[in-house]
């Protein structure tokens, strides 16, 4: 027997709302036992008291604190080497490197970087460990920006 369009919809539309409702009482999740679609998720918008549609508000989400890494002058590292260590740890070219290290040299400390603090961290004691490798007594600090 042929069934016509109409009926098609309405037996598609029942075996949708069975597979997403769920074939044995009405309960979430149909055949993906709940994982991968809910039909009882809250709605992303809400009517409010005069009928128009509101987005529900997102949660503010705050960005991490950041800290800067310090280089401190000395006069027993080279300058050859702070140049190398700011290009290998910080990403800076060999210009940008260079500058960084004549402020340093001169002013006595310099900003190589402002990051969250995990990564300032990282930065930190990768700059310490290197110097330390290479016998320089080169000092390396954060501050919260």
């Amino acid at each position: 027997a042929k069934i016509g369009f109409w009926e098609h919809g309405v037996i598609c539309s029942l075996f949708l709302n069975k597979v997403f409702r769920g074939f044995g009482g009405g309960g979430a999740g149909g055949v993906w036992g709940g994982g991968a679609f809910k039909m009882n998720d809250p709605p992303r918008t809400t009517r409010g008291d005069n009928g128009a549609l509101a987005e529900r508000a997102k949660p503010k989400l705050k960005k991490p604190p950041l800290y800067k890494v310090l280089l401190l002058n000395d006069d027993f590292t080279p300058m050859e080497f702070v140049v190398m260590l700011l290009m290998r740890f910080f990403n800076m070219g060999r210009d940008k490197a260079e500058q960084i290290m004549i402020h340093i040299h001169t002013r006595g400390l310099g900003v190589c970087g402002v990051y969250p603090h995990e990564i300032a961290e990282t930065k930190m004691r990768q700059t310490l460990d290197c110097a330390r490798e290479h016998q320089h007594p080169l000092q390396c600090t954060l501050e919260k920006e």
